[in-house]
């Protein structure tokens, strides 16, 4: 039988390594996925449209232009993902996550949100959209070893 591999888009906050650690419990695993993610250097996702497209006066010109090509990246990967996880930290506010998660369940994808429980009533509605709710990226792994091999940890 062939094992098919699933995309796993990783959206959310980008700093700290909790990408690193579900590719590293993924690999572990043998997990059959392939993770995709936005691009997380600020400083690049920041300044990729005036860098490409030329400079803006205003900031709000800058900022679109750089929203607009980061929309490429991540409406592309988005749609192509079998399984979204959107990570919410505690330190900024990831309202890009937010709008991650909604275009996802606009879209059909499954979701799972990974965030600290004191971030619980403040994510009800993005939770109650999503299939499973994590806590740590331990968690996202067994939810997606479970989802792919039907195996418990």
């Amino acid at each position: 039988m062939t094992q098919v591999t699933w995309n796993v888009y990783l959206s959310g906050e980008i700093h700290s390594d909790w990408r690193r650690q579900i590719e590293t419990g993924a690999a572990q695993a043998q997990l059959p996925v392939r993770l995709l993610a936005p691009v997380t250097d600020h400083a690049v996702s920041d300044d990729c449209g005036t860098h490409i497209m030329g400079p803006e006066d205003k900031p709000f010109w800058k900022d679109r232009k750089g929203a607009s090509l980061n929309a490429i990246r991540v409406r592309t990967m988005i749609g192509r993902a079998d399984v979204v996880v959107v990570r919410f930290g505690d330190k900024y506010r990831q309202w890009n996550a937010a709008f991650d998660a909604g275009y996802a369940a606009a879209l059909g994808k499954t979701i799972i949100t990974l965030h600290d429980p004191g971030l619980t009533h403040a994510l009800k509605e993005v939770d109650g959209a999503a299939q499973a709710v994590a806590q740590t990226p331990e968690q996202v792994v067994q939810l997606l070893r479970y989802a792919i091999s039907g195996e418990l940890p």
